[in-house]
């Protein structure tokens, strides 16, 4: 039995303001928008950060709309070491919609391209699928750390590091465990402190997280884990709808499913959910799935 308190694992304020800091994008001139990296040991720019800063610099030209909807292309791998400049071009602006395209450029070439469409609120037909039943409340679920612990030598300073996104599998398996697995995967998830009430932030910070775990469920089926580096995966496009109002610091279930694999490419799909059941975004995901050994 896991000791007391196992599961109420403390929040990490501290690494929610360095998120924080990291979508606070700094002002070049009209339209451009530096981006830094966290100092963390990666060989490429985790995807959900170029995603989310790129949603933040298309947010910074519009007012008095949220965005409905982004679509993007992931074209070259980041460089963590180096700042990322965003140019964020005004594709239209009308009474009810805004579109905005966002090129991210690195050592002179871009390495990732977003188009976001914003909307001003207005209220029509009603309709949504149902949240996943059954699912177990996200407390009495292990946390990284309390999952990974048996791995905690081998995953070295990615065990220890502070994690801004709190996430809580429904349904989780051991990374050893090859048997094959069903086509879908429960994840809840939330910001890992408190963010301010800015709901561009709220939907910034959950496009940034929608890419942790997606595209991993297209490994289930196979009975292989990303967690332990048996699989070499990128990212190749992302596209998400936001639906309904939430906060990214509270409880959001991420109901997700792989339609398909094929030709070296996992697609994800998933439904993010409110912890009440209403369906906040949609999002679709196609990346590289390869056997590590085959990772160039």
């Amino acid at each position: 039995m896991p000791p007391d308190g196992w599961h109420n694992s403390p929040m990490d304020q501290a690494a929610v303001d360095s998120l924080i800091t990291l979508l606070d994008l700094e002002p070049i001139e009209v339209n451009i928008f530096r981006g830094e990296s966290p100092d963390e040991d990666r060989q490429r720019t985790f995807g959900g950060q170029v995603a989310g800063q790129a949603l933040v610099a298309a947010s910074r030209t519009v007012e008095g709309m949220t965005v409905h909807s982004l679509h993007a292309y992931f074209l070259y791998g980041g460089d963590p070491s180096s700042p990322i400049l965003y140019e964020v071009d005004r594709i239209r602006d009308s009474r009810s919609f805004i579109t905005r395209r966002v090129k991210a450029i690195q050592h002179g070439r871009p390495i990732f391209g977003l188009t976001a469409s914003f909307q001003r609120h207005e209220e029509g037909y009603e309709h949504q699928m149902p949240m996943p039943e059954g699912q177990p409340d996200p407390e009495s679920l292990p946390d990284f750390r309390e999952r990974m612990a048996p791995w905690k030598d081998k995953l070295g300073d990615w065990y220890d590091r502070p994690r801004s996104i709190d996430t809580r599998y429904s349904d989780w398996r051991s990374p050893e465990d090859h048997t094959p697995g069903p086509m879908f995967e429960n994840m809840w998830f939330r910001a890992n402190g408190k963010l301010p009430d800015d709901p561009v932030l709220h939907q910034c910070v959950v496009a940034y997280a929608s890419d942790i775990s997606v595209l991993d469920t297209s490994l289930r089926p196979h009975g292989l884990s990303a967690s332990l580096g048996e699989v070499f995966m990128a990212s190749l496009d992302h596209a998400m709808w936001f639906h309904r109002p939430f906060r990214a610091d509270e409880w959001l279930l991420y109901a997700q499913d792989t339609p398909s694999a094929s030709g070296g490419r996992g697609l994800g799909r998933g439904l993010i959910y409110t912890r009440e059941g209403a369906l906040a975004a949609s999002v679709v995901q196609e990346g590289v799935i390869r056997p590590a050994r085959w990772a160039r």
